[in-house]
């Protein structure tokens, strides 16, 4: 077994599991620059919880805040996704390379037709799913007599 471990892509896809983080980046995707109240506006948490959420994607290297005097903006940063969509490629290639040779095996493979009219070959279920249900055999209520 391979053990992979890269701490940046581990924030990075953490920090990108949330979907109220995930907004905020899509947010400052929109508009850079924003403030930590004009992000927090639309949200219907409190500014404590979005400052949490902001300390995460800071943590993860996604965002970088600027103070200027009591206001703080937010502006994304682009190497931690740039590492995490590398990562994603790999496989994207892997699984496309994969599935092109499913879809041609399945282009090149002749398969038979049956005749308009013919019988289909239907056999009966061997699973007791529609039947009924069997007397239990068990002891009737009550007190069990001592030996």
């Amino acid at each position: 077994m391979v053990k992979y471990r890269d701490e940046t892509l581990d924030r990075t896809f953490a920090a990108l599991s949330d979907p109220t983080r995930r907004a905020l980046l899509a947010r400052l995707g929109e508009q850079d620059g924003l403030t930590v109240s004009e992000l927090a506006a639309p949200f219907p948490v409190s500014l404590p919880a979005i400052m949490k959420h902001l300390d995460v994607l800071t943590d993860a290297g996604l965002i970088m805040r600027e103070k200027t005097g009591r206001t703080v903006a937010c502006r994304l940063t682009a190497q931690p996704m740039e590492q995490a969509m590398s990562w994603l490629n790999r496989y994207s290639q892997f699984w496309s390379h994969n599935f092109d040779r499913l879809a041609a095996f399945v282009e090149d493979e002749k398969w038979p037709t049956p005749p308009p009219n013919a019988p289909q070959n239907v056999q009966a279920s061997r699973s007791r799913a529609g039947s009924a249900r069997r007397r239990k055999r068990s002891t009737p209520p009550g007190r069990k007599p001592r030996s």
